[in-house]
């Protein structure tokens, strides 16, 4: 019930990740980031136990698609599970297992990788991964929101979209962004005008934690 994309900025090293679903509260289960290691989406029938996994084997010096394969090779549910995957060089994958919800898809790029399930139609991951290249050059967060916005209007999941969020990693240890939208009719266009909200403040914030004597 869930169409999602995890990028990488090649400018600045960001990772982020940025998500949608028919289920309440999407974000908060399904998308984690971290910086310097990558960025993951875990989500179909979710196990948000795998977010940490792969990012620990990210932040221990994996590379995506190794990380993925290991954990994928283990024992589990892992045929419930579809993750989505990139790691702090830019190397990407994604899986979705044969028992994940609907119909489900996934398609990956350097810097990138897309993912869904329960789909209106099976281009959504590939919709959002070619409206995120054409972002290049916007920022991270722009070219994410680009992303949601395009697997939306490719038809999204097969319910009504009712949560959305966002969640990026830049140079410091915590996600300098941390937008969600837990139950909306509009939860994309809602998360839009909270990122427009956000961005100009975002930077203020990491340098009261670093600097507040210079604030």
């Amino acid at each position: 019930m869930t169409f999602s994309l995890v990028g990488r900025c090649d400018r600045t090293g960001a990772v982020g990740a940025v998500i949608a679903s028919a289920s309440m509260a999407v974000a908060a289960r399904c998308a984690a980031v971290r910086a310097g290691a990558g960025a993951v989406c875990s989500q179909s029938t979710t196990d948000p136990r795998l977010r940490e996994t792969l990012l620990e084997a990210m932040a221990g010096g994996a590379g995506a698609s190794d990380a993925l394969a290991a954990l994928t090779a283990g024992p589990g549910d892992i045929a419930y599970r579809q993750l989505a995957v990139v790691d702090g060089a830019g190397g990407s994958a994604c899986y979705s297992g044969e028992l994940a919800l609907g119909d489900a898809a996934d398609v990956c790029a350097p810097g990138a990788a897309a993912a869904g399930n329960l789909l209106a139609d099976r281009g959504v991951p590939a919709a959002m991964l070619a409206s995120f290249q054409d972002a290049a050059g916007a920022s991270l967060g722009d070219r994410l929101l680009a992303a949601l916005r395009a697997g939306l209007a490719a038809g999204g999941e097969v319910s009504p979209v009712r949560s959305a969020g966002m969640v990026i990693a830049e140079s410091v240890p915590w996600p300098v962004t941390d937008l969600r939208v837990d139950w909306h009719d509009d939860p994309v266009g809602q998360l839009a005008g909270l990122w427009q909200i956000w961005q100009p403040q975002a930077e203020s914030y990491v340098q009261r934690a670093l600097r507040p004597a210079g604030m």
